[in-house]
């Protein structure tokens, strides 16, 4: 019989396993699914950040994870790293697969070398994300959460970084830098509120309705710029001290992509000395944030816990999207 082996996690449980990758069980694949435990959400968050930061060697799972492999053709995992001596022990596998966006957790190119065929989950976060950015965009730019932090605080706040009376979002240039999934749904859903739309990718030359520029273009047209472009050797701090040195005084700059789009200390830099109003982050170089960290005692930055693509939805869908491009290449 054929079989697949799933490694679960707490974020996608075992039965949401079973249910996802049931269409391989109704062509005769065996399902074994094994629990990569913690005991908190928070602890396997922890493992998650180390393995993004540090590859797929970074962690070793249990010697109960490693028996039998060369039985399975097939092997899913979302957080669970797969290292190069998983690989060489399931001798027999064909197909890898990630549920999630990037490979970050697995030895991508050496399962590659040895004819696996490696397939993650794009598109899996691109609403939750996506929504995300556009509340940050809101919020950062009426002062939602700096208002609430200072009422709860004692204080009736009419003064802000970007001033007494800020841009709305329908009268703002909005520059989003990366036009893939996640960046054509955040101007989806930014353009019910009307605002002027401009875009950099060099990668991408249909941009639909909206104004294709470059970066520096962008860097001085926009009121808000979101940053939505994978980080490469090519991409690493793309946005560094020069580049803020471009913005508008009065600029306000979001990430919710990956912290080292952004050179850390560039953006420490511009917010202290006020070369844009503010900025709103979800990724940092270091996870978790330290809380000693510079950016706890700024006002003109909102910092969140890399919370932006986590949503039920996201995790729960994500067998369901997998399953599909196996199936595509089971039937070829």
């Amino acid at each position: 019989m054929k079989k697949c082996l799933i490694f679960a996690d707490l974020f996608i449980n075992e039965q949401m396993m079973r249910d996802g990758f049931k269409p391989l069980e109704d062509i005769g694949y065996q399902i074994d699914i094994r629990n990569w435990y913690h005991d908190s959400l928070e602890a396997l968050q922890d493992d998650n950040i180390l393995l993004e930061h540090e590859g797929s060697e970074a962690i070793e799972l249990p010697e109960s994870f490693k028996k039998n492999l060369e039985d399975y053709e097939i092997i899913i995992t979302q957080f669970a790293p797969i290292g190069k001596d998983i690989i060489n022990k399931a001798k027999n596998l064909k197909i890898l697969g990630v549920l999630r966006g990037g490979t970050e957790n697995i030895c991508k190119e050496y399962a590659e070398s040895k004819g696996i065929t490696v397939f993650n989950t794009m598109g899996r976060s691109n609403i939750s994300v996506s929504e995300f950015t556009v509340g940050l965009m809101i919020s950062e730019s009426r002062n939602i959460a700096r208002s609430n932090y200072s009422l709860k605080n004692g204080e009736w706040r009419k003064k802000f970084p970007n001033g007494t009376l800020p841009l709305s979002i329908k009268s703002s240039t909005i520059g989003l830098i990366g036009y893939g999934s996640i960046g054509k749904e955040v101007a989806k859903l930014l353009s019910s509120f009307g605002p002027k739309i401009i875009v950099n990718d060099d990668y991408i030359e249909n941009v639909e309705k909206f104004e294709k520029v470059s970066k520096d273009e962008l860097l001085k047209r926009s009121d808000i710029i979101s940053i939505h472009t994978r980080l490469t050797k090519e991409t690493k701090n793309m946005i560094d001290y020069e580049d803020f040195d471009k913005m508008k005084n009065s600029a306000i700059i979001i990430n919710t992509a990956r912290s080292g789009l952004i050179r850390e200390k560039a953006l420490l830099d511009a917010l202290i000395n006020k070369k844009i109003a503010s900025a709103s982050i979800d990724v940092f170089d270091i996870e978790p944030l330290p809380k000693d960290h510079p950016f706890t005692k700024l006002d003109n930055i909102t910092i969140t816990s890399h919370i932006a693509g986590s949503t039920l939805d996201n995790f729960k869908n994500s067998p369901n999207i997998l399953v599909r491009s196996i199936l595509n290449k089971l039937n070829e």
